[in-house]
C-alpha cells in the first residue's frame, strides 16, 4: 500500500516554503526538546525536593505524571483538535511546552510544579500521536522510513544528553534555570515551524472509538501487541541498568557513565542507519530486532560480572533498541495509510503504558527475586514481541 503523501499539498507549496526535509528537521528538534524535558528531572531530583520541601520520591513522580498525561493526550487530544489545521496543532503543542517550562521555572510549590509536568505530558502525547501522520503528508512513501528515523534521532540524542545536561545546567544555573532553557528554545521552534511547515488541513477524525475500531484489523492488532511487548521488554531491563552495573559488574560512577554514554551513542547510530534498511527489509527488522535484544538480555545475565563483555553487550543493546519505534511506525504507515492519526494516538498510548508497566514489573521482580529477574522478564517479553511480529508481517504479506 502507498502511504498518505499529499502530492497536491506538495505542489501547492512549491516555491512558498523550504523543502520537506527542512520541516522534518524542525520536527526532529521538537522531539529532542520534548524528550529532554521529559527526562531532565532524573538528574535534578535532589535539588527539586530540597527547594520544594518534598521527598525525592515525590519529586520522582514528575516522570510518572508526564507519562500519565501523555497517554490522555494521545487518546483524546487530537480528537478535541480535529477541526484545526495540523500545522496549527503542532504549534499549539509547542506553545504548551513553553507554558510548561514557565510553570516549572517559577513554581512556588509542588502543585504548580506538577501542573507544569502534566503540561509536558500533554505536549509529548499530542505531538507523538500526530508525528507519523504528519511525516506521511510531508514526504513520499519511499522516504518515510528516513523521515521517521530522523525524528527518532532527536529522541535518541535527547536520551543520551538529558541527564548529564540537566545535571550540568542544574549546577551552573540551578534546577529552575535548567528548565527555563526550554522556553526560548520552544519560542524559536514556533517561529521555525511557522516558517517551514506547510498548511495541512484537518482530515480524519481521530476519536477514541476510531482508535479502538482499528483493532478490528487483525494484522494491525497483532502489530500493536508486538509493539507493546517490545517496549515492555526494553524498559523492564533498561530501567535497572545502573544498579546492575554498580552491583553486579562493579563499575565506578565515571566508568558507568561512559558505558551509558556508549549505549546512547550506539542508539544514535542505529537510528541513523535503520531508515535505509527498512525500505527493503522491514519484516526482517521487525522480527530480528527483538530477537537479538532477547539474546543480549540473556547474555547480560550470564556475563554480567565481566566488564568488557557487559559494555560491548550494552552498546549492542543501544544499537538495536532505537530502531524499534522507527520500524513499527514505518509498518503502521503501510498497514493503515489512511488512519495514521488514529493509529498514532493508539500506538503512543500503548507505548506509554508499556514503558510504565515494564518498569513497574521489573522493579517488583528486582526486589523480590534479584537483579537477574527483570533481565529474564525482558528476554521473555522481547521473544514474545518477535513471535507476534512474525505473525503480523506474515499476515500483512498474505493480504497484499
Amino acid at each position: 500500500m502507498d502511504t498518505t503523501y499529499d502530492s497536491q499539498l506538495a505542489k501547492a507549496q512549491v516555491g512558498k516554503v523550504p523543502s520537506a526535509w527542512g520541516a522534518v528537521t524542525c520536527l526532529s528538534l521538537l522531539t529532542f526538546v520534548l524528550v529532554a524535558s521529559e527526562f531532565m528531572p532524573i538528574s535534578l531530583l535532589t535539588p527539586i525536593a530540597n527547594e520544594l520541601a518534598i521527598s525525592e520520591g515525590q519529586a520522582g513522580q514528575a516522570i510518572s505524571v508526564s507519562g500519565f498525561f501523555a497517554v490522555l493526550a494521545s487518546l483524546f487530544g487530537n480528537a478535541l483538535l480535529s477541526r484545526l489545521d495540523r500545522r496549527t496543532v503542532i504549534v499549539l503543542y509547542t506553545a504548551i511546552l513553553v507554558v510548561s517550562g514557565l510553570a516549572i521555572t517559577f513554581a512556588p510549590n509542588y502543585l504548580v510544579f506538577m501542573l507544569g509536568r502534566a503540561l509536558i505530558g500533554v505536549s509529548i502525547g499530542g505531538f507523538w500521536s500526530l508525528s507519523t501522520a504528519i511525516l506521511a503528508r510531508l514526504v513520499p512513501g519511499s522516504d518515510l522510513p528516513r523521515a521517521i528515523a530522523m525524528l527518532q534521532g532527536g529522541t535518541a540524542f535527547a536520551t543520551v544528553i538529558a541527564a548529564p545536561l540537566g545535571s550540568f545546567l542544574g549546577g551552573l544555573i540551578g534546577w529552575r534555570g535548567a528548565f527555563f532553557i526550554v522556553v526560548p528554545i520552544g519560542l524559536l521552534a514556533i517561529v521555525w515551524q511557522l516558517a517551514v511547515l506547510p498548511k495541512m488541513p484537518a482530515g480524519e477524525q481521530a476519536s477514541v472509538g476510531k482508535m479502538l475500531g482499528l483493532l478490528g484489523n487483525r494484522v494491525f492488532a497483532i502489530g500493536m501487541a508486538a509493539t507493546t511487548l517490545a517496549f515492555m521488554g526494553q524498559f523492564a531491563l533498561s530501567t535497572y541498568l545502573r544498579p546492575f552495573l554498580e552491583g553486579v559488574t562493579g563499575l565506578e560512577v565515571n566508568t558507568l557513565s561512559l558505558v551509558l554514554l556508549g549505549l546512547g551513542l550506539a542508539g544514535l547510530v542505529g537510528a541513523s542507519l535503520v531508515g535505509f534498511i527498512l525500505r527493503t527489509h522491514l519484516g526482517v527488522v521487525l522480527v530480528g530486532l527483538p530477537t537479538v535484544l532477547a539474546i543480549i538480555a540473556l547474555l547480560l545475565i550470564a556475563l554480567g560480572p565481566f566488564a568488557i563483555a557487559t559494555a560491548a553487550l550494552l552498546i549492542a543493546w543501544g544499537l538495536f533498541t532505537t530502531p524499534i519505534p522507527v520500524a513499527w511506525n514505518t509498518w503502521m504507515a503501510r498497514v493503515i495509510p489512511h488512519d495514521l492519526e488514529a493509529g498514532g494516538g493508539l500506538q503512543v498510548a500503548l507505548i506509554q503504558f508499556a514503558i510504565t508497566f515494564g518498569a513497574f514489573a521489573g522493579g517488583l521482580l528486582f526486589d523480590a527475586a534479584g537483579w537477574w529477574s527483570p533481565f529474564a522478564l525482558g528476554a521473555v517479553l522481547l521473544l514474545g514481541s518477535a513471535l507476534l511480529a512474525a505473525a503480523a508481517t506474515a499476515r500483512g504479506s498474505s493480504h497484499r
